[in-house]
């Protein structure tokens, strides 16, 4: 708390304010992404079929149209947008039909809040807890992307890894040859996890987002991480199907997202560095 509030508290007042506004942004980001990818996607098939596009597409990305409410179709105002506050003055309810609004979308704007702050207090107000910053949202938004839909971006996962490299060239979180070794083993390790497992049972255990999340992780906190943020997001991952397999929410065979908790497994890796790599017996 000291490091948060070590420039006054109008300063911890404004990052709240950008984390939150940025949590509003994700949610747009994990809501949009996945279908202008599909869009993408079907256009591209047709084109290299020749089938030819009928009519006018209305334009769709991460700008345009305007948040409307999915029932009745009312435009949201800049009042009904205010992060967090609106949904609480609105009671979680659209203003013009009263239709119920997801509870997804305030915890979505409070989850990047909370997180930001403890990167911030971790890191302080610096480049250095900026990076931190722009790498946990970016892996806010792979974890529920990667929940809802299978899928992990390569919008997302290519930036954030080009990103850590980038960070390191200078006094980042590890050095350069550390991080450069890091991408490289990460991607490597989850693709030859793939490859054995697939000639061993026939089947696809992963996907090729996961040896990317896993590269980008890497890159921004070096090969020595790596052991550690495998184990523990293989142990929560593991932990978590028995659950919802005991309680008879999923079957054996159904398939399950990896890339949320190698997310979560690398920013705690980000955040308690020191402590995992002495846990683990580690050099950071």
């Amino acid at each position: 708390m000291d490091n948060l509030t070590d420039q006054g508290w109008l300063v911890l007042v404004f990052a709240a304010w950008v984390a939150l506004s940025v949590g509003s942004f994700l949610n747009v980001v994990v809501y949009r992404l996945p279908i202008m990818l599909q869009r993408q996607f079907i256009a591209e098939a047709k084109d290299a079929l020749a089938i030819p596009r009928h009519g006018v597409v209305a334009v769709f990305n991460l700008a345009v149209p305007g948040s409307r409410c999915p029932q009745c179709g009312h435009g949201i105002g800049p009042l009904e947008n205010i992060p967090l506050l609106s949904w609480l003055i609105l009671r979680g309810r659209c203003r013009a039909c009263r239709a119920p609004i997801g509870l997804r979308y305030p915890l979505v704007e409070l989850t990047t809040l909370l997180a930001s702050l403890v990167v911030l207090g971790a890191f302080g107000y610096t480049l250095l807890g900026l990076a931190a910053c722009v790498m946990t949202w970016i892996l806010l938004a792979a974890t529920l992307i990667d929940h809802d839909t299978m899928l992990l971006p390569d919008q997302l996962t290519l930036p954030l890894l080009w990103l850590g490299l980038l960070v390191n060239l200078a006094t980042g979180f590890t050095p350069l040859s550390s991080a450069v070794i890091g991408a490289v083993a990460g991607y490597l390790l989850l693709w030859s996890t793939y490859w054995a497992f697939r000639l061993l049972t026939g089947k696809e255990g992963m996907g090729y987002g996961d040896f990317k999340l896993l590269a980008a992780l890497g890159a921004w906190l070096g090969w020595q991480m790596l052991p550690a943020i495998l184990l523990i997001a293989s142990v929560t991952g593991l932990l978590h199907a028995i659950v919802r397999m005991l309680s008879r929410t999923m079957r054996r065979s159904d398939p399950m997202p990896f890339g949320p908790y190698l997310a979560a497994a690398g920013w705690l890796a980000l955040v308690a560095r020191e402590s995992l790599a002495n846990l683990f017996l580690l050099t950071p």
